[in-house]
This record gives structure tokens, C-alpha cells and sequence, in this order.
């Protein structure tokens, strides 16, 4: 009667959860002849007459492909709970980059551990970034969304892409929450500082070096950006696992509003 029970509890919690991810409807996007899948989750009671936050969330590269589901994997249940729903309606956005691309504009060393970044934003930006922003302007274009109040955020290849992202958009994003990512320190000026930024990386990370963010973050300091910086000493890559327990994490993102 135990093992009964212990089966119908997990069969729920399984149903539970994909009926929870079916609320991000499925979508698609063709920009050039590229097609770009997507999932979007509207905030329950939804009415069109008023107007609401946005959030573009960029995944990791383990979730690429066209399967319009894995890039949920991490990040999408943080929207769904009960108390967020309610707390912070808002619209949010899960594109999926294919398989044979990236979010940034990076080349990448593998034979390194961990792997080598060169950021270089003089280069053409990725199709799927592009599109993911165009998205992102369709959805503002139907009048339901707080244009004061548009943000983005992403993990690893995700995180890469939302540096990226505000560097090329510098007029669109309020906050920006990139999670053990990286960027062209280089090339990142004063466009950005219309942008307020939480950025948050592991210091035992063996697939993205933290050196990453921390020249990133002290870059945004030398500009004089609004930047927050978290360092989870002893956390690896996963470290968007901390970033989204931190108590204030939606709290902060919803705080800002661009001028």
C-alpha cells in the first residue's frame, strides 16, 4: 500500500509539472527564412487592456535544438509558482536556439578547461539572438507590455547572450540578470548604463571561468553602471541553481524601470 502510494504521488508531481510547462504556449518566429521556436507564458488573467512587465529568457547550450521544450529545462518553474504568478505578473519568453548555433557572438577554445571565451561584437550578430529580440518587439507591438519595464536574463551560453543582448539593444532593457556568463569587455561602453545589472557566477565553475564575469563586472564598475555582483564560493556551473533561491531575485528584476 506504500509503494502504492509512493507511485501515485510521483505520477502526480509528473503531471502536475508538464501541465504547469503547458502553460507556455508554443510559438515560432521566421526571420529570413530561419525559424526561431519559442514558448510564452502570459500572467494568469491575463487582460489585454493593461500593461505588463516582460521578461526574454536565454537558456544554456545543453537546451539547444527545435524541440520547442528543453530550453524550459531551467528557470521556467520560477514563473510558474503560485506566489511569483501573483506577486509578479509579467510576460515571459523562452526562446530556443537551434543546435548549430549560439546566442553570442564567441569564439571558443575546448581544449581548454575550462574553455576559452573571445567575445568579439563588432561581428554580425547571431541570427537567433536577433530573433529572439524581434519577438520581444512583436509581443510589445500587440499593447500589453510595460515598455519601461522589459527585461532579460540567461545561464552560461544564456548569460553570454544577455550581456550581448543590452550591448546591441541598449535602449530596451531595464535590468539584466546574466548567470556564469560572459562578455566582450572590450567593446562594452557607455550604452549600457541604461541597464541596471545582477550578475551572478561560481567560483569553482569548470565549464565557464569566473574570470568571465569578474571582468565583465569590473568593467560595468569602470563605466559606472548600476551592476550587483554574487560569487558562490564552492559552486560549479550550476550556480543559476543559487541564483534563483536568492530571497530578492524577482524582487530586484521588477524594481527597475528604465527612464
Amino acid at each position: 500500500m506504500k509503494l502504492l502510494f509512493i507511485l501515485f504521488c510521483l505520477l502526480f508531481s509528473i503531471q502536475t509539472t508538464a501541465q504547469d510547462l503547458s502553460l507556455y504556449q508554443k510559438q515560432t518566429y521566421v526571420n529570413d527564412g530561419q525559424v526561431l521556436s519559442y514558448r510564452i507564458l502570459y500572467p494568469e488573467n491575463y487582460d489585454r487592456s493593461k500593461k505588463y512587465p516582460l521578461i526574454l529568457f536565454l537558456h544554456g547550450a545543453g537546451e539547444r535544438g527545435n524541440d520547442n521544450e528543453k530550453q524550459l529545462t531551467h528557470g521556467s518553474k520560477l514563473f510558474l509558482s503560485d506566489e511569483n504568478r501573483k506577486k509578479f505578473p509579467a510576460i515571459v519568453i523562452f526562446p530556443q536556439c537551434p543546435a548549430e548555433s549560439f546566442w553570442s557572438s564567441v569564439s571558443i577554445d575546448r581544449t581548454k578547461k575550462p574553455a576559452g571565451f573571445v567575445f568579439d561584437y563588432t561581428k554580425q550578430p547571431n541570427a537567433p539572438l536577433v530573433s529572439s529580440v524581434e519577438v520581444v518587439k512583436k509581443v510589445m507591438s500587440e499593447g500589453s507590455v510595460d515598455a519601461t519595464k522589459v527585461y532579460v536574463m540567461g545561464l552560461s551560453m544564456g548569460g553570454m547572450g544577455t550581456f550581448e543582448a543590452v550591448y546591441l539593444y541598449p535602449d530596451m532593457f531595464a535590468a539584466a540578470m546574466p548567470i556564469c556568463g560572459g562578455g566582450d569587455v572590450i567593446h562594452y561602453d557607455n550604452r549600457i548604463l541604461k541597464t541596471a545589472f545582477w550578475v551572478f557566477h561560481g567560483d569553482q565553475d569548470a565549464a565557464v571561468d569566473v574570470k568571465n564575469s569578474r571582468e565583465m563586472v569590473e568593467k560595468l564598475k569602470q563605466l559606472k553602471a548600476d551592476v550587483r555582483y554574487t560569487e558562490y564560493p564552492g559552486v560549479n556551473h550550476n550556480s543559476w541553481d543559487n541564483a534563483f533561491a536568492e530571497p530578492d531575485f524577482l524582487s530586484w528584476l521588477f524594481s527597475h524601470q528604465r527612464k
